[in-house]
């Protein structure tokens, strides 16, 4: 199945993955053939699920003590990217390319 270009640009966005090579697209196509076999699954009279912990009566949540803190400046010491103080992510991500110029791409594919 193919993928079309204006979903591959879609997909880019969302995602911040380039997938300007041919693996990149083949890697998203099989994918896509993996994910289309859950269409051969009767779900018939079937409830969406909110979560797969649903049928429980509370949740098990564990206490939010804060026992450290104050340490910004350390942890931003480990960011490859900052801008004020927040970590840049992902770090080293790469401007997409324009729509037409992946539409000559995507037909070789």
């Amino acid at each position: 199945q193919k993928v079309s270009v204006e979903v591959l640009d879609h997909l880019e966005h969302l995602a911040l993955v380039d997938f300007r090579d041919s693996e990149g697209v083949e890697r998203l196509q099989k994918a896509i053939q993996f994910a289309d076999q859950l269409h051969e699954v009767n779900t018939e009279g079937v409830e969406p699920m909110d979560s797969v912990l649903e049928d429980r009566w509370c949740l098990y949540l564990r206490e939010d003590d804060v026992t450290e803190g104050n340490c910004t400046k350390e942890l931003l010491e480990n960011a490859r990217e900052k801008v004020e103080e927040y970590f840049v992510a992902p770090p080293g991500n790469i401007p997409l390319p324009k729509l037409e110029e992946r539409e000559t791409f995507l037909q070789g594919s």
